[in-house]
């Protein structure tokens, strides 16, 4: 090896950060990050006290358990984005819905920052999909695209000139030539 070979005298932290990166692309990161962050406010403000000089706001109201309930269901759907990819979908509803649900339950979604959170992390969720594989090896199968159907097309129909090509069609089957009269051999 030279001495100029990257990977063996790198710091420990860009080894980290290079995992990190490789981890967060592989996932929803950005949509788990807002969930979470959506869920927060709106578990923390309805137990929060507010101080305005010598006097105290309680933001506490009679649907506080269900602020917290709602909360903590969006923080673990954000968790869920991150470690279960799979059902990024689901997680990415249910978020939805759940900042819906916040804006009457937990005091106007937690003053719309966790409803804009929450909304955002969910859509996101939605959205994500996961990056195709790069081929590894050159003798890998390539992966289909419309250009290699472009690139096929002058061999169906040579005689057409320029029409629209169309591959040939199975042949189909031809139900008014039947044996022993409709009947199969069992019968």
């Amino acid at each position: 090896m030279s001495p100029e070979s990257t990977g063996q005298n790198e710091h420990y932290l860009t080894v980290y950060r290079r995992g990190f990166r490789t981890w967060r692309g592989n996932r929803p990161f950005w949509a788990g990050l807002f969930t979470i962050l959506g869920g927060l406010p709106i578990a923390y403000f309805p137990y929060a006290n507010m101080h305005l000089g010598n006097m105290t706001i309680a933001m506490s109201t009679t649907a506080g358990a269900g602020s917290l309930i709602i909360g903590v269901l969006l923080v673990t759907l954000g968790l869920t984005m991150w470690f279960h990819h799979i059902v990024r979908v689901f997680a990415g509803v249910a978020a939805i819905l759940l900042a819906l649900i916040s804006i009457p339950v937990a005091n106007i979604g937690g003053f719309i920052i966790g409803f804009v959170f929450a909304l955002l992390g969910g859509a996101l969720s939605i959205a994500w999909v996961p990056g195709e594989a790069k081929a590894a090896a050159a003798g890998a199968p390539e992966t289909w695209t419309q250009q290699d159907d472009d690139a096929r097309a002058p061999e169906y129909g040579q005689e057409l000139h320029g029409a629209a090509a169309v591959p040939p069609q199975p042949a189909q089957f031809d139900g008014t030539v039947e044996a022993d009269g409709g009947r199969h051999r069992a019968g």
